[in-house]
């Protein structure tokens, strides 16, 4: 087949409208009739009326005795008056029906006396006093449920008291999803060098089952036009909604929009989004058929674009909108002009304002959609948005937990992660909402009210002192607290059984080893140029002095993957890895914490957490960790 270039570099929404122009009225919701108790979350598609009342008998509403209204005619408490039991009176329960002949019931505490023979009242009881006439609470006929709803358990409740035992619902879509690929394997398979596992199929169907549909997974089909067209045509014979991953671009192997313009119609190879922009919609034998990116976010974001409003239409229903915030973005964001750009955040609410914290913005940073709270769109005609800039979210959380979330920005350390997981056991919604920047990074965030508190290991050279100095200069007049979290161990990371026999920092200028340093302003950063500076080396001696990462684990990755010979970063990332490593020293992780902060009572759960023998306990079982000071402030 011939490679073809994107067609168009349309906007998204411009994309899905052309699309549901071209398919909607011929793509409509199908009904099914389901058994109401297994009919919980379903769409109904069709008015839903009672085939009986409820209650379909009079009925006492209270114990007591059921009479006639008119025996009670003219008592009062002058002249009381006694009701024969058995004739004139008899005893019922709540719910019981009303025996043949009366008209009322009267309750136990009303009864002035209760002989032998009967019950003396001595007031009047009027026509249906506490009796459940037929269809109180549901009369035969009545609207029961409207077209479009989604069925609630009260609801179920409700059908089955007015004697409808099936309900007609919305057929839920059948998507079939195939994912391709020469390098794509199933998740248990044993991974070799350029495989790549297939967890964007998993990450669909589900969000499909979220949405209402019945989705099924296809075998992985290899890059093979003959294979992929076969398969395609089986889920199009089968499936309401056909979603093919990968193949979708521009490479030697990407068969998808060839193959739907052989067999329907392609109305659009590439929107003008990023992450996304090679998606593929059109239409296989009258089917919505997408091509979605193989990149994890890439195929999260056009599912939820362009997917998900396909899956609500097929069940009589609109796309639901996100709830959105007004937040301040705490750096600069940058976008090239020509694509709406979907950036990741992380929200949390610092005094009165919201605040967004970009996360990686690469299309296959799974994790990124792991940690993220929200979205950031920039505008297709806009490169960016401005550091403090309040700028729109749209939301992934809710904002009860985003409000009991605190956030912290500054240095990378295992344990916010322990913390934040303590904190959620405890039973808040929010934990930690954790940005790795590095620890100047973190401080002027708190100088910028941006952040609750900021992990810092800043070591001064001129005294050896760790944080105090920091804070004095950048945060003068500030009343700002400084809590140790822990002492860690610095050390050289290298791979197992040092294979460069890497003893010490000397040694990193040997010819062609591969360093992998951490980013400007880190507090890893300002001990390695220290210690550099101690043992009269340079940057410029250093190969790979210049490659950043943000985390000891990404530090640790760069080694174990051979992408790098040597790091410097903290012991438990390098046991995380199962890596060796060099001591090279001791060194104070603190938490700055402004004093506005620690009268919060979020803020006072995580100090308690932090000085709990649980928690401590769990850091040191990571390893180069010491907890001495761990929750003492200085």
């Amino acid at each position: 087949m011939e490679r073809q270039i994107y067609l168009e570099n349309t906007a998204w929404q411009e994309g899905l409208a052309l699309m549901m122009d071209k398919l909607a009225e011929r793509c409509v919701p199908k009904n099914e009739s389901v058994d109401v108790r297994l009919a919980l979350h379903r769409i109904t598609g069709a008015i839903v009326r009672a085939k009986r009342s409820s209650p379909h008998f009079a009925a006492s509403a209270m114990d007591g005795y059921a009479i006639r209204a008119k025996d009670t005619h003219g008592i009062s408490e002058r002249e009381p008056r006694w009701l024969e039991l058995g004739v004139q009176a008899i005893q019922v329960d709540t719910g019981d029906p009303i025996p043949e002949g009366m008209d009322a019931v009267v309750m136990l505490e009303d009864v002035l006396e209760l002989g032998e023979g009967g019950i003396l009242l001595q007031a009047p009881i009027v026509p249906w006093n506490h009796v459940r006439p037929v269809g109180e609470d549901i009369v035969e006929g009545e609207v029961l449920l409207p077209i479009h709803h989604r069925i609630r358990p009260q609801d179920q409740g409700a059908l089955l008291a007015a004697g409808v035992l099936e309900v007609e619902v919305r057929a839920k879509p059948r998507v079939g999803i195939m994912p391709t690929g020469d390098e794509i394997r199933p998740p248990e398979a044993t991974l070799q060098v350029g495989d790549i596992v297939d967890s964007n199929s998993t990450v669909l169907a589900s969000l499909v089952e979220e949405w209402g549909g019945a989705a099924t997974i296809w075998p992985i089909i290899p890059d093979q036009p003959e294979r992929l067209e076969e398969a395609m045509l089986m889920m199009a014979a089968s499936q309401d909604i056909l979603v093919i991953i990968a193949g979708s671009s521009q490479g030697r192997d990407d068969y998808t929009s060839q193959l739907v313009q052989k067999h329907g119609t392609l109305y659009l190879h590439g929107v003008a989004i990023k992450p996304g922009k090679p998606v593929v919609l059109g239409e296989v034998q009258g089917k919505p058929t997408f091509g979605c990116p193989g990149y994890p976010v890439s195929s999260y974001l056009t599912a939820h674009l362009f997917l998900e409003p396909w899956v609500k239409h097929l069940q009589g229903l609109s796309k639901d909108s996100q709830a959105t915030l007004q937040a301040v973005i705490s750096k600069k964001v940058f976008s090239s002009l020509g694509s709406e750009e979907f950036v990741r955040v992380k929200v949390g609410k610092v005094g009165e304002r919201w605040v967004a914290a970009p996360l990686s913005r690469g299309a296959g940073v799974t994790m990124s959609l792991v940690r993220a709270d929200g979205m950031l769109s920039v505008p297709r005609l806009q490169e960016g948005f401005h550091e403090g800039e309040t700028v729109p979210i749209e939301l992934l959380r809710p904002v009860a937990e985003l409000e009991e979330t605190l956030v912290c920005i500054g240095s990378h350390d295992l344990t916010l992660d322990v913390l934040s997981s303590h904190m959620k056991a405890r039973g808040g919604q929010g934990g930690i909402a954790s940005a790795h920047v590095g620890s100047l990074a973190g401080i002027l965030s708190l100088r910028k009210g941006e952040a609750h508190f900021a992990g810092i290991h800043l070591l001064d050279p001129d005294t050896g002192e760790y944080n105090h100095s920091y804070l004095q200069r950048f945060l003068p007049g500030r009343e700002v607290a400084l809590m140790n979290l822990v002492y860690r161990t610095q050390v050289l990371i290298v791979p197992k059984g040092n294979p460069h026999n890497i003893n010490t920092l000397t040694d990193l200028v040997k010819p062609g080893i591969r360093f992998i340093n951490r980013q400007g302003g880190s507090g890893t950063r300002v001990l390695f140029d220290y210690l550099l500076q101690k043992q009269g080396l340079t940057k410029d001696q250093i190969l790979g002095y210049e490659r950043e990462e943000f985390t000891h684990l990404a530090v640790a990755v760069a080694v174990a993957s051979g992408a790098a010979d040597v790091g410097l970063g903290i012991q438990s990332a390098a046991e995380a890895l199962g890596l060796d490593y060099i001591l090279v020293g001791e060194e104070r992780y603190d938490l700055a914490i402004p004093k506005e902060f620690l009268e919060e009572s979020r803020m006072k759960a995580m100090i308690e957490v932090i000085q709990s023998k649980a928690f401590q306990e769990d850091v040191l079982a990571l390893g180069g960790y010491d907890v001495r000071d761990t929750g003492v402030f200085y």
